[in-house]
């Protein structure tokens, strides 16, 4: 009964009430209070170089995505978030498919979401060089096998080569936002930024390996492998370069990295309780650099990543 009385209350006041500002306090205080503490601090120093860390990554993804479905980039879409950073290497419009086009193109503008957040509650810096070209994919996906694909791994050339190459991206950024968040006190950086960017990276990364699940035992032309084959390749070179035990798995595993022991599908990447793993910057700077070492800058990032956490990895050898 309390309750509805409260709710009546506040009807009654809504009806009388000509003050928008006394309306918006009445639903939002009632209806809609604060998820923290009253006196809990926005945002600690600590969390700043630690949030403006994964910016790295959010414009890897932003560029990738944007060239890939529109045939443009940030530069055209939000140019101040760039902050006069300069222009990706090699970037193109992808031969997409219908659906994979529209998927691609909502990711793209996530990102740009997320750098907006990202720069408008942490600030920024100028986005990093980074090269998005077909040779740089090319050597990825060469360092993944072993040996030099024939012809050379292109991921503008279709859909299918397209989302072999994206899978390459949001996990890393995933499990960097999985890593930080321990680490994270403010509630705003916490609760409403890292807790927000996390949950849709989340999401891009299970459409992304849905998609190829679905297409798992199609043979990706002109090669002789699976899509399968092409994921656990991609997760077992991205451990190797992290140089800290397995944290990324394929879509399809052995029965003892399954969940509970009981699948060897693997839709999602996790642990041995379904959580997520979680990666340091160290650990991301090494796999997006190709180089396993976070003080040797390439990859995607010819110059290294920005930022103090980065550049110290740069400067300190």
């Amino acid at each position: 009964m309390a309750n509805i009385s409260t709710s009546t209350s506040c009807i009654m006041l809504v009806m009388v009430l000509t003050s928008s500002k006394l309306m918006h306090t009445c639903f939002s205080s009632l209806t809609c209070p604060p998820g923290y503490p009253e006196h809990a601090i926005p945002i600690y120093k600590e969390d700043i170089d630690m949030m403006q860390f994964a910016e790295n990554l959010e414009h890897l993804e932003a560029d990738f995505f944007l060239w890939s479905a529109l045939g443009y980039g940030l530069d055209q879409v939000a140019q101040w978030l760039a902050m006069g950073g300069p222009p990706p290497i090699g970037a193109q419009k992808a031969n997409l498919d219908a659906l994979t086009q529209h998927i691609i193109e909502e990711f793209g503008y996530e990102e740009v979401g997320h750098l907006r957040a990202l720069k408008t509650t942490v600030g920024g810096f100028p986005r990093p060089l980074l090269d998005l070209s077909a040779h740089n994919f090319a050597k990825l996906f060469d360092q993944a096998f072993g040996y030099p694909l024939v012809p050379p791994f292109d991921p503008y050339r279709d859909s299918l080569s397209y989302m072999l190459a994206s899978y390459v991206i949001p996990y890393v950024g995933l499990v960097g936002y999985v890593g930080t968040n321990p680490n994270i006190n403010g509630y705003i950086t916490k609760r409403q930024l890292l807790a927000g960017l996390l949950g849709v990276e989340a999401g891009q990364d299970a459409i992304i390996r849905s998609y190829l699940y679905e297409r798992a035992k199609e043979v990706v032309h002109p090669y002789n492998h699976t899509v399968a084959e092409f994921t656990i390749r991609i997760s077992e070179l991205r451990n190797r370069l992290a140089m800290c035990g397995i944290k990324d798995e394929g879509i399809i595993v052995p029965l003892e990295l399954g969940a509970e022991n009981q699948t060897m599908t693997n839709v999602l990447s996790a642990n041995y309780d379904s959580r997520s793993y979680r990666r340091t910057p160290q650990e991301i700077l090494r796999i997006v650099y190709g180089t396993g070492d976070e003080h040797v800058p390439g990859g995607f990032y010819p110059h290294g990543g920005n930022g103090r956490i980065a550049r110290e990895f740069l400067e300190n050898p």
